[in-house]
């Protein structure tokens, strides 16, 4: 007969410690470790509050859900970040004990404090290296005894470093697993490090703060006095489902987390093989969301956009722009894509690596300024091509087709979901989708609809009051395709203010420039106002009179005489000295022609 849920409370030396055969596990579908600095900090804090309040009552750290349908294994439903997290605290507080036991005085008065850290130290070792009382000694002698003791196992196809916990755990001291963890590459400081060793090196950062004694009523505060609901059930199903119903403050599974465990339940015997597809993906992506470009969850979304365009699945009697969740799609309209893991994942990978291709195509980095929803049309486009075949030429036309739409939506006279934009685009994907159909078609589609949507005058006159940012990339990149002139632009680029929109000289540049208060907070967020600039640059001049920007020798500073940018370039021949209400205004008239020329062309 199947075992009820098992409820009990208990304090955190009892929830973490195992019989020698038995251990926590982090299930496949489980994301990976995500706890960051502030929520350690945050942990530290409450712990130290507690104990500081000398309260009768314990500390209560919320429930823990355990699935045991696998004898001797905790499979970790709720409570993945929180028991992950205690096990590098307890870490990070053995060191420093057995660190303080080596250095306190071994006097009489001292002899309480010392047996208070040895019985802690003692306790610990029991829960991190499943110690027997006897067997503490010779551990402490050879830490090589301490290692390769499975507390915590880790399945998670989501976990980019599976082993890095480990590592931390057997390590001997501090120094020992600062050298066995891993590296992030080219990123410095404790940047470099997985969200374990970052949050290990923190608690044991802070533990060096406070004194022996301290440490001391800390970690047993810590062992004997916090405690958890630990909820056992014998079922998955149930566990899972306890999870949904109780998980009011965790983090919530992602749509790629449920994915990718559907997607697991259907490898059979190929799991080892389908790992390694899906961490290519995700390490993949999220190299891709570091640069702002996707992240797991949208390329799953891109290709639903992809597949039901090809199935024709927006065509009914009419556009229809409803689309499914992304785990109801794959869970209950597209049951058949997660029965074929190891397409789906190529399918995927595809999109992926397309997307690394271009990332650096500078159309693609000024379409990236645009609303994220340029990113399923630009997805489908792309899909047409093998990765070999793409360039920025091959692109080039389409690119600027979605570029002259989505810069429309950004002037703001209809939302994405009118039909000057989602139902159109969502017919014009599945021509995006279908190799057949020839480039100048979708072209010539997207010139059609917009001369029937809009008219020029309305849209310059838009552009002369727009007081936003997309559009100054859009300006900068006309300017120099009118001139043959080479675009591009760095991540860590300004817009600039010619005339300064704050600073300490703002009360005397608004007089010279013979403009009150409201004249001023009316122009001086318009285009013609603003230009790409170097953040090193802007830094240096961002306050100064125009003069002094443009000249071509600032003693000590640099101007837009060192600019790449090629209005900034253009500027340092400016005729006047002064930039005025009128200079902006007459900027701002050309910069409007300039657009809405490119986006009726």
């Amino acid at each position: 007969m199947a075992k009820n849920i098992e409820p009990n409370l208990k304090n955190i030396e009892l929830y973490l410690k195992l019989n020698r055969t038995e251990n926590f596990l982090i299930p496949e579908y489980q994301r990976g470790y995500s706890w960051d600095i502030g929520q350690c900090d945050k942990l530290l804090e409450d712990i130290e509050n507690f104990k500081e309040s000398e309260s009768n009552d314990p500390y209560f750290f919320g429930s823990i859900i355990i699935d045991c349908s696998d004898q001797n294994q905790f499979s970790l439903i709720d409570g993945q970040q929180r028991t992950t997290t205690f096990l590098l605290l307890l870490k990070a507080i053995l060191l420093r004990l057995n660190e303080v036991l080596q250095t306190v005085s071994k006097d009489e008065d001292s002899e309480a404090l010392i047996a208070g850290l040895k019985a802690n130290r003692n306790k610990i070792m029991e829960i991190l290296y499943k110690a027997e009382a006897e067997n503490i000694p010779s551990m402490l002698k050879d830490p090589k005894k301490t290692q390769n003791i499975l507390i915590l196992g880790n399945k998670s196809i989501n976990e980019l470093y599976p082993e890095e916990f480990n590592k931390i755990i057997g390590a001997s001291d501090f120094k020992d697993a600062e050298e066995k963890v891993f590296k992030l590459p080219y990123k410095k400081n404790n940047n470099r490090y997985t969200n374990y060793f970052r949050n290990f090196k923190n608690f044991y950062e802070k533990l060096r703060e406070n004194s022996d004694s301290w440490l001391n009523q800390f970690t047993k505060t810590f062992l004997k006095n916090c405690q958890v609901i630990e909820i056992r059930s014998w079922q998955v199903e149930q566990a899972i489902t306890m999870f949904n119903s109780l998980n009011s403050t965790g983090l919530p599974l992602s749509d790629a987390d449920i994915i990718s465990a559907k997607l697991y339940s259907y490898v059979g015997d190929k799991r080892e093989e389908f790992n390694i597809q899906w961490e290519e993906i995700l390490q993949l992506t999220n190299k891709l969301k570091s640069k702002k470009v996707v992240t797991i969850d949208s390329v799953l979304q891109q290709f639903m956009y992809i597949n039901r365009a090809k199935e024709q699945g927006y065509l009914k009697s009419y556009i229809y722009v409803r689309t499914p969740g992304l785990r109801r799609y794959y869970a209950d309209h597209e049951q058949d894509l997660l029965k074929n893991p190891f397409l789906l994942c190529n399918n995927l990978k595809k999109i992926a690596y397309k997307w690394d291709k271009i990332k650096d195509y500078s159309i693609i980095k000024l379409l990236l300024k645009c609303n994220v929803n340029i990113k399923l049309y630009l997805a489908a486009y792309l899909y047409r091509f093998e990765l070999d075949e793409i360039t920025e030429d091959k692109i080039i036309n389409v690119c600027e087709s979605l570029l002259k739409l989505f810069s429309l939506l950004e002037l703001g006279d209809a939302g994405y979901s009118s039909n000057k934009f989602k139902i159109f685009l969502y017919a014009e994907i599945i021509k995006m989708v279908d190799f057949n159909i020839p480039e100048h078609v979708i072209c010539q589609d997207f010139y059609d609809h917009i001369h029937d949507k809009w008219n020029v005058k309305e849209v310059e006159d838009a552009i002369l009051t727009y007081d936003k940012n997309m559009l100054v990339f859009v300006n900068e990149y006309l300017y120099a395709k009118n001139k043959n002139l080479k675009f591009n632009f760095s991540e860590t680029v300004n817009v600039e203010h010619i005339m300064p929109a704050s600073g300490r000289n703002i009360e005397t540049i608004r007089h010279d420039a013979k403009m009150d208060k409201n004249e001023f907070e009316n122009v001086i967020n318009r285009l013609g106002n603003k230009i790409l600039l170097e953040e090193n640059i802007n830094r240096s001049i961002s306050n100064e009179w125009f003069k002094t920007k443009k000249q071509s020798f600032i003693h000590n500073k640099n101007g837009y005489k060192n600019s790449k940018y090629n209005l900034a370039k253009t500027l340092i021949n400016y005729p006047s000295d002064k930039w005025e209400k009128n200079d902006i205004l007459e900027t701002t008239e050309k910069a409007a022609k300039r657009i809405s020329n490119f986006i009726f062309s």
